[in-house]
């Protein structure tokens, strides 16, 4: 049995998770360096498979067929005025998860996106208190079932820019994680399995456009603040090393903290080569022309489902994706190599934000990081989803460390 097999995995859990909640729940200075201690003893580098907003796209078959002993999703905020947490699609999702005995983490997204709105909450405003009750809404069905509450989802990419540098979006979301300590510690006195991070930094491989006094505030704020165990990151890169970046700007700002990586891929390596011309053997094999272009074949499997072989075929005689078909497992090995990674989650499914006429050459082609393939490749005999060329494999792979 490997190390990161599931019964391995879920004790490791259930005694981090234990020892992490009894130091973090309601905190007090004598108890600062037992927290420390706590937190190196949460499970090492745990992999599992993230839905983002959309459990749909994920089966329970399909979690045990991949070796998966993690889930983790994102529950939108403003989804809350209109249904009980309860019902929450993510947050039911989840806390089935844990049923199941499987570790979960649920990032709570604030989605203040800049084309939609001027500024983000201040503290105190009625926007603010809408979003506080909200988490009201999240936290008594989550808090002590879950094993990780990230506040946040992706904050810098869901924020006006205006406000990364003015202290708005540090104020925002150090007030939510606030009432999340305070909530915690009030109604889990003596501990709480439920851990808490911050998350997620984006872009971190640009940054000229990315690093700033917001980012700087929020390394601090994670590193000085007992109750929070560290920071999420979503290295999506253009080139293998790419996420090397991210880890040179988070690891000396964390302390003695750790760090999520709830999303990473290579989707925009993928992306740099979708104008380029379909593989020769695809062609001839196929009879396509010659001329056509990876992202019109894509869009083809898109409106008609292809074979498997068929798209195996594409991706396997495409040297940009077929050089880096171990991406996963070796980005594992590296994250894993810090000695600092709690928990990463990578892509299970194609979603319906993937797929349909619009996509083109100038789209974000997240559909080839997927672990499986529901939008592109027709479903398996016995009618289950159909993996994603290689990543099922290199999933499996990632788990045995």
């Amino acid at each position: 049995m490997s190390s990161y097999s599931r019964r391995r995995l879920i004790q490791l859990s259930a005694a981090g998770a234990a020892a992490l909640g009894a130091a973090s729940c309601g905190i007090r200075p004598a108890e600062k360096a037992a927290a420390g201690a706590a937190r190196m003893s949460a499970p090492p580098g745990a992999l599992g498979a993230n839905f983002n907003g959309d459990p749909s796209i994920m089966t329970w078959s399909g979690l045990e067929r991949a070796e998966a002993t993690w889930v983790r999703g994102f529950a939108a905020m403003p989804e809350l005025d209109d249904e009980a947490a309860a019902d929450n699609r993510a947050v039911r999702t989840l806390l089935e998860a844990v049923d199941r005995k499987y570790g979960a983490v649920l990032s709570l997204k604030f989605p203040y996106f800049p084309d939609k709105h001027d500024r983000i909450p201040r503290p105190g405003s009625e926007e603010m208190k809408k979003d506080l009750a909200r988490v009201d809404k999240v936290l008594p069905e989550v808090m002590g079932k879950i094993d990780v509450l990230v506040i946040g989802n992706e904050p810098f990419i869901e924020c006006p820019k205006v406000d990364w540098t003015n202290g708005a979006i540090n104020d925002f979301y150090e007030t939510v994680a606030q009432h999340v300590i305070d909530h915690r510690a009030k109604n889990f006195p003596h501990g709480c399995k439920t851990v808490l991070h911050m998350g997620a930094l984006n872009h971190l491989d640009q940054p000229d456009d990315w690093i700033n006094s917001g980012t700087e505030r929020w390394m601090t704020y994670v590193r000085d603040t007992p109750e929070i165990e560290g920071t999420d990151i979503h290295p999506h890169v253009d080139r293998p090393d790419g996420a090397q970046a991210y880890l040179d700007y988070v690891l000396p700002r964390l302390g003695d903290k750790k760090f999520l990586v709830t999303e990473f891929s290579l989707v925009h390596l993928w992306k740099d080569h979708l104008s380029d011309k379909i593989p020769a053997a695809y062609a001839e094999k196929y009879g396509v022309p010659a001329g056509t272009e990876i992202w019109q074949v894509i869009r083809n499997a898109l409106n008609k489902a292809f074979p498997k072989q068929r798209w195996y075929d594409l991706l396997r005689d495409s040297p940009w994706f077929e050089d880096n078909k171990h991406y996963l497992s070796e980005q594992m090995a590296k994250f894993r190599a810090t000695g600092k990674l709690a928990v990463a989650t990578y892509g299970i499914g194609q979603d319906a934000a993937m797929s349909g006429d619009g996509f083109n050459a100038k789209s974000t082609p997240w559909l080839l990081n997927s672990i499986y393939a529901s939008a592109t490749v027709r479903p398996e005999p016995n009618g289950e989803t159909a993996p994603n060329y290689a990543w099922l494999e290199d999933f499996k792979r990632a788990q045995k460390g």
